[in-house]
């Protein structure tokens, strides 16, 4: 059942879903180390009490990304808004977004916002094709890093699986795999 309001006309942000997401920031906080290391991995188990963007948050806290890309079969407007956020404020300057062949039909208030953020900044593509994969993958001026998780972008109270590997070969296998994706739209 979902969580949150959907409209055609509005986004309604719920307090409880802002709480809930610093909540699950302060608990990849507490895990992770204060500073990645190249050539290291950060395997996480959850239960329930972390979000998958959490994990991009965690390394927005230690670099800007130049480049971004994540790739969900789904994602939440406030997610959408998130991401608004970072590429409104230059914490993210590029990015492109992979999502499932059901997002535009089922999805279809986050499907218009999605596509309004990237025509108005401008920073990149949005592809759809049949995607199950949870992935981001980026770099800034720091390191490159890929993140695997198990959860689509979305507040999902479940057990769930996620994986942060600082190497620039992992951002170059994701990056060559999505940017080779036509996309059905």
């Amino acid at each position: 059942q979902q969580t949150h309001r959907r409209s055609t006309e509005c986004i309604t942000r719920q307090t409880r879903n802002i709480y809930r997401k610093a909540y699950s920031e302060t608990q990849l906080l507490d895990v992770l180390p204060k500073e990645f290391k190249d050539g290291e991995s950060y395997h996480c188990i959850t239960a329930g009490d972390v979000d998958s963007l959490s994990y991009l948050k965690v390394v927005l806290r230690q670099q800007n990304l130049d480049y971004c890309l994540f790739s969900t079969w789904c994602m939440a407007a406030d997610d959408i808004l998130q991401i608004e956020e970072w590429l409104q404020s230059g914490k993210i300057k590029k990015l492109d977004a992979y999502v499932g062949e059901i997002f535009p039909g089922t999805y279809k208030m986050e499907w218009k916002k999605l596509n309004e953020v990237f025509d108005k900044y401008k920073c990149g593509r949005i592809a759809v094709f049949k995607n199950h994969s949870k992935i981001y993958a980026g770099y800034g001026d720091k390191f490159a890093f890929g993140i695997e998780t198990s959860a689509n972008i979305n507040t999902n109270p479940r057990t769930e699986n996620g994986c942060i590997t600082i190497d620039s070969g992992i951002f170059e296998f994701y990056k060559s795999y999505f940017d080779g994706i036509i996309s059905f739209q």
